[in-house]
């Protein structure tokens, strides 16, 4: 499919393939789930997302940080096609229902229980690529410049514009103040 000069793959005729021993109860849901709890990560990682960020990306990154491992910004395949076929299309049909039609509401919060399994799926396929793809130990870097080396690296382009800097630096704000223990690798 075409749409002005760019190319979609179609992707809606074949299922995905997903590995066998996908552990989706892996350390970095687990980090995930913690750090989610922070109001401000919240915050910072829906404005993020808003501005073409990915959420996992952003995680992964900040979950090698704890771990002393730089994040190189590469992800599999299989991480950006689930995330774009599953899910940003189950996100966009929860944004599409009417947020304030009571009839809408049971559809909308179901929709969004599958929107969060389907970032678990993600995110067990991230820790994957994450376990194998950044073994780089960041030996040179102190935790602080690491936490922001790995975030930036997480941007969808570059440069990182001030509006998402700011919201990059609450993030690792939280990150440098994270309780160890909820970060293993």
């Amino acid at each position: 499919m075409s749409v002005g000069s760019a190319t979609i793959p179609d992707y809606s005729t074949s299922p995905l393939e997903l590995p066998a021993d996908l552990e989706p109860e892996n350390p970095l849901w687990r980090f995930a789930l913690a750090f989610w709890k922070h109001p401000d990560v919240q915050n910072s990682c829906l404005a993020l997302q808003d501005k073409g960020w990915s959420v996992t990306r952003i995680l992964g990154a900040a979950w090698l940080a704890l771990s002393g491992r730089v994040f190189t910004g590469v992800e599999d395949a299989t991480v950006t096609e689930w995330r774009n076929r599953v899910t940003v299309a189950l996100r966009s049909a929860r944004k599409s229902l009417p947020g304030s039609a009571d009839n809408c509401r049971n559809l909308r919060t179901g929709i969004a229980g599958l929107e969060l399994e389907a970032e678990q799926i993600e995110l067990a396929l991230s820790w994957r690529t994450l376990m194998t793809n950044n073994p780089e130990s960041a030996d040179m870097q102190g935790r602080d410049t690491l936490i922001i080396t790995n975030l930036v690296a997480a941007a969808p382009t570059s440069p990182v514009d001030d509006s998402a800097r700011a919201l990059l630096n609450t993030l690792a704000d939280t990150l440098a103040h994270f309780p160890k223990g909820d970060h293993q690798p």
